[in-house]
């Protein structure tokens, strides 16, 4: 629904060269009408202009574009590239602009989504990544220019980055000398970094204000990197913590205590437990066997999301899990790349029981799970009455199977996504679990698309329309992945012929 007022800013800024020519007569509480109207329209000369005269304190993307009492509209997951760079176009020319004092003290950029498919007009995107280096060219550009009476604007933002945007980051969040807009960031996503280099800019980021921290991919992390990294740069906002593949194994030349303990592991739990407002921590693909007591038990906050897929648990583990005051909280659990039936049938239903009044997200792929296990996992899932996504993909199950776990997923009313494997009935008989990405792709597509209908119908005929299925074969849409995918390949490339001539080298002094 939409108030008269905001019906007028439209209709207004649907003829741009009038807009600007009035804006001398516009109130100033009307300028978020008028943004938010050209941001709906792709006025990207208009939101130009208005940034460069914006008479508020603040300006804050998210809650501009978030839906309002005057505006029903939720344009947040419209990264346009067209409207997000005349976002900091006109910031630029705010601090240029000639005249009295500017009022303008902060701009958020941060809260917007990036999706698959964008609603704007023109239809591209600007992703995190290419946000983060835009804002930062501008900074850079900027520096120096400001007069030296005028406060700088304090400018928020979540920042991505990569070998690609590095140095241009570094030089913005280090200026040499006045810097009008000073970057203050909230999220930090690192991708294709030296930990020398992830160090560094960490640093300059302003760790003490950090909420969220990726350390994703191509950051080739051990131990002791992620030691250093707690121990020496600080975090004490840290609300969300990602970490990278192998991320807590022993550096090459590491030796372990003579009583068997890891000081490097007791360190990294220490700091962490420092870390009084941490609730997420995903640890994907390490190797922690035996090692989520000593990781999770000095936590002095409980995790509501927690990532242990593929991290080689043992019973030690799960036991921890189930019994340990995390459960009761946990609203995101992926435990993927684990036989959990197998192994730990009665230790994941016990976990599961405890975390059902607070569940959300369970992800539980490539866990083993076979025809056999269904009547256990129905009972397992039964009191999540909370479970909004469930997502198993990889498990051999039969389409009879799924039909009988489709008919007791009914019951959890709050579910509304179903990421459903292709049924083992599609594949050649004989097919190995897990199966890499060339076997997976090879199934009856006709035979899936019967099962997956037959399936829809046994949400449907239970009145849960509401439920959407799915199978994303390759996994769900990254759009940081998506957007630096060039680069990325680039970085492996190095990294692979870099191994080669290692390991030639080696070849050679062994003769």
């Amino acid at each position: 629904m939409r108030s008269l007022r905001f019906i007028s800013a439209k209709a207004l800024v649907s003829h741009p060269q009038v807009a600007q020519q009035s804006l001398d007569g516009v109130a100033h509480n009307l300028y978020p009408l008028l943004f938010k109207a050209s941001y709906l329209l792709e006025q990207a000369a208009l939101i130009r202009v208005l940034l460069e005269r914006w008479p508020l304190e603040e300006f804050r993307l998210s809650t501009l574009l978030g839906p309002g009492s005057e505006a029903a509209e939720d344009l947040r997951d419209r990264t346009c590239r067209a409207c997000l760079e005349a976002c900091v176009q006109g910031l630029a020319d705010h601090v240029l602009r000639a005249g009295g004092p500017r009022r303008l003290r902060v701009a958020d950029l941060t809260g917007v989504r990036d999706v698959q498919v964008q609603r704007c007009p023109c239809g591209r995107a600007l992703g995190r990544w290419g946000r983060t280096e835009l804002l930062a060219r501008t900074c850079c550009q900027l520096q120096g220019e400001a007069p030296a009476a005028q406060r700088p604007i304090r400018v928020v933002a979540d920042l991505f980055v990569t070998d690609g945007n590095f140095e241009v980051v570094v030089q913005a969040l280090r200026p040499a000398g006045p810097a009008p807009l000073r970057v203050h960031c909230v999220s930090f996503r690192a991708d294709s970094l030296g930990p020398s280099q992830l160090l560094q800019v960490l640093r300059l980021a302003g760790p003490g204000e950090l909420h969220r921290l990726e350390v994703v991919h191509n950051v080739r992390l051990h131990a002791g990197h992620v030691q250093e990294l707690l121990a020496e740069v600080r975090f004490p906002q840290l609300a969300s913590l990602t970490l990278p593949a192998r991320a807590f194994d022993a550096p090459p030349a590491g030796t372990r205590s003579p009583h068997g303990e890891d000081p490097l592991l007791s360190s990294i739990a220490w700091e962490l437990s420092q870390m009084s407002q941490l609730m997420e921590l995903s640890v994907a693909f390490s190797t922690l066997t035996g090692k989520i007591p000593k990781l999770l038990g000095p936590l002095r906050t409980p995790l509501r999301t927690l990532d242990l897929a593929n991290c080689s648990l043992n019973h030690t583990d799960m036991a921890f899990l189930a019994d340990c005051a995390h459960a009761t909280c946990l609203e995101v659990l992926d435990l993927s790349g684990h036989n959990l039936f197998s192994l730990f049938p009665s230790t994941f239903s016990r976990l599961l029981s405890r975390a059902a009044r607070t569940l959300r997200v369970l992800t539980v792929e490539e866990c083993g799970i076979e025809d056999r296990h269904v009547g256990m996992l129905i009972l397992a899932l039964s009191p999540c009455h909370e479970l909004r996504e469930l997502r198993f993909l990889g498990n051999p199950l039969s389409a009879r199977a799924l039909r009988r776990l489709f008919v007791a997923l009914c019951e959890l009313g709050r579910l509304r996504t179903v990421e459903f494997p292709v049924p083992k009935d599609c594949y050649p008989e004989g097919t190995a679990y897990p199966q890499d990405e060339l076997a997976m792709s090879k199934f009856d597509q006709q035979k899936y698309d019967a099962i997956a209908e037959d399936l829809r119908a046994v949400l449907l005929r239970a009145g849960r329309g509401d439920v959407q299925v799915c199978t994303p074969l390759f996994g769900s849409f990254d759009p940081d992945i998506q957007e630096t995918s060039n680069e990325l390949g680039a970085f492996l490339l190095r990294a692979f012929k870099a191994a080669l001539e290692n390991f030639s080298r080696a070849l050679e002094q062994m003769q």
